[in-house]
């Protein structure tokens, strides 16, 4: 079993080249989600000149579209989405400072080179328990591109939140060392 340990958000290189593939994380702080749309729409901004609607240093993406928040409730269900979608979209994301990615499955082999070039790390979480990883969310707000409901670009803030490494800055593969 690989070392548990507690990570807060923003994130450095010192912080991500500790990691090791298959570490399992508890993550607190504030996470932004972004699914193919936002992806999109943020690479448009990029070619215009604008700025991002976040602070891109150090910070984690995370591939969910939440679903809409039952009344008294932060959040809908918020599992991960299959990342390889966004796999195209690596290296204008981790150019800009993005430090961390969680979704689930596996990454191309662009996608791996490029976290050791910008010493960031991938991240998995568990698939099929959107409505566990909600409670883990202490708040959400949509803060860009709304029309795009659930793929709207939401700032979330997590406490616990159960992560484990699969791709680290290094180049170790949970899903290679696993076989």
């Amino acid at each position: 079993m690989k070392k548990k340990q507690s990570i807060t958000t923003p994130l450095n290189d010192d912080q991500t080249v500790e990691l090791n593939a298959g570490d399992c994380l508890q993550l607190s702080g504030v996470v932004y989600t972004a699914r193919d749309k936002a992806h999109e729409r943020l690479m448009e901004m990029a070619s215009r000149g604008e700025p991002f609607p976040f602070a891109c240093n150090g910070q984690i993406l995370y591939y969910t579209g939440p679903s809409p928040a039952k009344p008294g409730s932060i959040i809908g269900s918020a599992g991960p989405t299959t990342s390889y979608r966004m796999d195209p979209y690596s290296e204008f994301i981790l150019s800009s400072g993005i430090k961390g990615m969680i979704g689930k499955g596996k990454r191309d082999d662009a996608t791996k080179n490029l976290l050791c070039l910008w010493k960031a790390v991938y991240f998995s979480t568990f698939g099929g328990a959107g409505a566990y990883l909600s409670k883990r969310i202490i708040s959400a707000e949509v803060i860009a591109f709304e029309d795009l409901g659930p793929e709207a670009i939401y700032r979330l803030e997590v406490r616990d939140f159960p992560l484990i490494v699969i791709n680290d800055s290094r180049g170790g593969d949970l899903y290679e060392i696993r076989r």
